[in-house]
């Protein structure tokens, strides 16, 4: 055998040897899922990172709102422009690049296309858990890609939930949609968020079109090979007082942003992928701004240790996304005792449907954002209630669809013979104690509603024997409550919300 093939068999020898070891090292990780049902491997042609572009100077660059947190920027030919702000922060692991840089130019490519398309300039880094900031401004967007089951230490989920709820953001991108790499990802936010549902973002929501209009996108042929159906974006979220602070894309981004289109992989098609980066930093940045925003605004209202003297408002419980706001409730409350002269006070409690003592409170309260279903016993037990001469008072929480339908479709079943109509505007309700004609609306609503600022209030309601039963919000009040709607809802402003929720309370209390 000659040197040259000796040479040849030795260096393929060693590829293998080092291939093999990369992928026991990150099997290393939780298990690695390379076993497990869904597993998608890696492609092997992986490329080392790109160096750092060189510093150029950026065109003025502008979004629409809401947009990033941009400092327009002149042409110019000075030798040191001004460096374009980090946008996106790609988070690596202890372990090779096939754990978490399969495709090194993703993000790269990503903001390349943000530039031409939308004129913004912005930069990427790569850090570690341990090296990313707990301070949102200085890392905006967490992004971690891969396709091997991983596993985070307590203190690393500590950090991330307050960075969470400080106003930051992270995406986990499911590499060629690997399910190992998307279930580590849902156990993660399920053990960092207990007290909050993960659930699959609907087509309303507003992360679809803050910058484009994406109701539907394009997948490659391997995504319908995994069973996939639809043509909706298939995003997992953990939202939190109206702020979606945590995404999954349960198929891939990374590939798209890449160029990589290649029909056999669970990924977005190029543009559908890329529209959907431009879409998460859109929504992220004007999130980000409106927490901050939200934090200051939120009044802290006393806790009901007492209970004597006190009448409840029950708010309804159910398995899904039941308490969007936080403070919302206790804050009208607070409100309708001072500005009432209502001897009694009234205090709130969170009670299941199936719970006997639904029927201990004249008015149960429900929201939500996405679609939802109740119990049979949690049916008729507010059926019963109903019957019984209580009041529902539900909204949908930023005017979202998901809720308004699954509402809807509910109450068809618990009162079949009382449907939902809309309540004339010379009810009591609209002009007791305060007579309400028009109502403002957050600028999300205005521009659904053609520019108005404002409109007619919309309730509707479900008559038993002449009793509003059920009183029915389609457009949120929640975020009017704690004074600061979400910038992306469809909602009444705070003094209408107020207004609204007074009367509605004054109502259900003395009918």
């Amino acid at each position: 055998m000659d040197h040259i093939t000796t040479r040849r068999i030795l260096a393929a020898l060693c590829g293998l040897v080092l291939l093999t070891t990369t992928l026991h090292a990150t099997a290393g990780v939780h298990g690695g899922g390379e076993t497990e049902p869904g597993f998608v491997a890696p492609p092997q042609n992986i490329v080392p990172p790109p160096p750092p572009p060189k510093n150029i100077a950026s065109a003025e660059t502008f979004i629409p709102f809401p947009g990033p947190p941009v400092v327009p920027q002149s042409r110019s030919e000075a030798k040191n422009p001004p460096k374009p702000p980090v946008m996106f922060t790609k988070v690596r692991s202890p372990h090779s690049v096939l754990d978490w840089s399969v495709y090194p130019e993703d993000l790269p490519s990503l903001l390349k296309s943000m530039k031409e398309k939308i004129n913004a300039s912005f930069e990427q880094e790569i850090k570690s858990w341990a090296e990313v900031s707990a301070d949102p401004e200085k890392n905006p967007i967490l992004y971690r890609t891969g396709h091997f089951r991983f596993q985070l230490s307590p203190a690393e989920r500590k950090e991330i939930r307050q960075y969470l709820l400080d106003g930051g953001f992270i995406l986990f991108n499911t590499g060629l949609g690997s399910m190992p790499f998307y279930r580590s990802a849902v156990e993660e936010l399920t053990a960092i968020f207990p007290e909050v549902p993960l659930q699959r973002l609907t087509e309303d929501h507003p992360i679809f079109h803050s910058y484009y209009d994406i109701d539907r996108v394009n997948f490659h042929q391997g995504v319908r090979d995994a069973g996939y159906r639809g043509n909706a974006p298939a995003f997992d979220g953990i939202t939190i007082n109206c702020r979606t602070v945590a995404v999954i894309s349960r198929f891939g981004l990374s590939a798209g942003w890449a160029g990589k289109d290649e029909p056999q992989h669970q990924i977005y098609e190029s543009e559908s992928a890329i529209k959907l980066g431009v879409n998460v930093m859109a929504y992220a940045t004007a999130q980000r701004a409106w927490a901050k925003q939200a934090v200051n605004s939120v009044q802290f209202v006393d806790p009901e240790t007492s209970v004597a003297g006190k009448m409840y408002i029950g708010q309804a419980r159910y398995a899904g996304e039941w308490k969007t706001r936080d403070k919302a409730l206790s804050m009208l409350m607070h409100q309708f005792n001072r500005g009432t002269a209502i001897p009694v006070k009234y205090g709130h409690k969170e009670l299941a449907l199936d719970n006997p003592a639904i029927f201990e409170t004249p008015l149960l309260y429900i929201t939500g954002h996405e679609s939802f279903e109740l119990t049979a016993q949690e049916m008729s037990g507010l059926r019963q209630y109903l019957l019984n001469g209580g009041t529902l008072f539900a909204e949908a929480c930023c005017g979202r669809r998901g809720f308004d339908a699954a509402f809807r479709q509910t109450m068809r079943k618990v009162l079949p013979d009382s449907p939902l109509k809309e309540i004339p505007k010379n009810h009591l309700i609209l002009n007791f104690p305060n007579t309400i004609q028009k109502v403002g609306v957050t600028p999300a609503l205005a521009a659904k509603l053609g520019g108005a600022q404002a409109t007619r209030p919309i309730l509707q309601g479900a008559d038993i024997d002449g009793h509003l039963a059920i009183i029915y919000s389609p457009y949120g009040l929640a975020g009017g409550w704690e004074l600061t709607p979400n910038p992306y809802s469809h909602s009444y402003d705070q003094s209408s919300a107020y207004a609204l929720g007074q009367n509605i309370l004054l109502y259900a209390i003395t009918q």
